[in-house]
């Protein structure tokens, strides 16, 4: 039997026993979990000089009926500078000397590492993973599959109202596997070309992600990585985070839609940092920072016909279902050019056999066709026909060719 907070629990009922012992992970918190622990809030934290004023917007929060917890993960690898070094043993006294001053009944506040990372997988992704891992087991000794694993950056700020309206949005979808937040970058102190680099940045990120909608891609969503949400059994589930060293969170959600329902909670808002950063080469400090060096031209973007050419394809998915070679190649007569060559550039058919070969009725075929053609590869066809039959153009007038076909003007 395992004892916790003076309550026992068969150790064999226990949700995440089998993910904990194949990942085997080191323990990083001894201290048992809270019985009423429902959500536990993860900060990765490499020399981060603004952890403190994350720590203090949650502590503001108001707390929901279940014990919160708050891991902040201190971090660096293993081939890290002494400067680094020095920076995060820094930090670790600062919150520790902040959490000596600050104490608040319902959420608990830890302070882990920080923890060397093996230089080969160092990087935001590992760093997550452990976090969300020690989440998991902070969890699993209360054996509450349902309780929610949230994400978070060191230099992200969160509205009060941001702990209870999780716990509300899960305990009102049951169903749903994960949830994204709105987010909005903080501009305090920003001016000039940063300022307007970041308004791009989010004008551009709200257009790609209506833009999939349109197309009928079933899964549109924000991928930020201070911005998302998952219950723990879903979590191991799907695998646990990636390792990546940029682009978890993107690979994480994406993958996480597999298993059920994502939604959106719009009734909090978190507030990530719009710093310039060269940490990883993508996100929104490695854009900005291009941008502000003149690499990178925020004001254009993908070219609406390339969605307009998805939405050609899916419209058309139900076509596919067992289908003959040569019926296939028909259909593909009958799409734009773009959209042709690039379904023969990754032998889309391959794909179309698969699914066939594996569902029995369309409704499979219908649900499985977007496992194929997911994200990853919408991306890779945004990429591949920007490269030989579209060029990027101007913010404005896609977003109103958009908003003129969602209206119906053009249809």
């Amino acid at each position: 039997m395992f004892i916790s907070v003076g309550f026992y629990i068969n150790v064999s009922l226990m949700f995440a026993n089998r993910y904990l012992g194949k990942n085997r992970n080191p323990v990083l918190i001894h201290e048992l979990s809270q019985k009423d622990l429902g959500i536990v809030v993860v900060i990765p934290c490499f020399s981060e000089p603004d952890i403190l004023q994350t720590l203090h917007s949650l502590i503001q929060c108001y707390l929901p009926p279940v014990g919160v917890e708050v891991i902040v993960l201190i971090n660096h690898s293993e081939s890290a500078s002494e400067e680094v070094r020095y920076r995060n043993y820094k930090t670790r006294r600062e919150i520790e000397a902040w959490l000596s001053k600050n104490n608040k009944p319902g959420i608990h506040f830890f302070v882990v590492g920080p923890v060397e990372l093996r230089r080969k997988w160092a990087g935001a992704g590992l760093a997550r993973k452990w976090g969300m891992d020690e989440a998991v087991r902070r969890l699993n000794m209360v054996n509450k599959p349902g309780g929610v694993i949230v994400s978070l950056d060191a230099d992200t700020l969160v509205e009060e109202n941001y702990l209870v309206e999780i716990e509300k949005y899960f305990r009102e979808h049951p169903r749903d596997v994960g949830a994204t937040i709105t987010f909005k970058h903080q501009t305090s102190g920003l001016t000039g070309k940063h300022l307007q680099g970041i308004v791009l940045y989010e004008r551009y990120m709200t257009y790609y992600k209506n833009a999939l909608e349109f197309t009928g891609y079933p899964h549109p969503m924000f991928t930020v990585g201070s911005a998302f949400a998952v219950t723990a059994l879903a979590y191991i589930k799907r695998g646990g985070m990636n390792r990546r060293k940029a682009g978890e969170d993107f690979y994480f959600m994406q993958n996480l839609v597999q298993l059920g329902p994502v939604g959106e909670i719009h009734s909090t808002t978190v507030h990530p940092s719009a710093r310039l950063s060269d940490r990883v080469p993508f996100g929104t400090g490695s854009v900005l920072q291009k941008w502000m060096k003149g690499e990178e031209d925020l004001s254009a973007t993908y070219d609406f016909q390339a969605f307009l050419d998805l939405r050609r394809l899916f419209d058309a998915k139900d076509s596919f279902y067992q289908i003959t070679e040569d019926e296939y190649l028909k259909i593909l007569l009958n799409f734009p050019q773009p959209l042709t060559a690039f379904l023969e550039e990754v032998n889309f058919w391959q794909d179309i056999c698969l699914l066939n070969a594996n569902c029995a009725e369309i409704s499979t075929f219908q649900n499985r066709f977007f496992q194929r053609f997911n994200a990853f590869k919408i991306l890779k066809f945004l990429n591949y026909t920007h490269e030989i039959y579209y060029e990027k153009a101007g913010m404005a007038e896609q977003i109103n060719r958009l908003n003129e076909y969602r209206q119906g003007k053009c249809m």
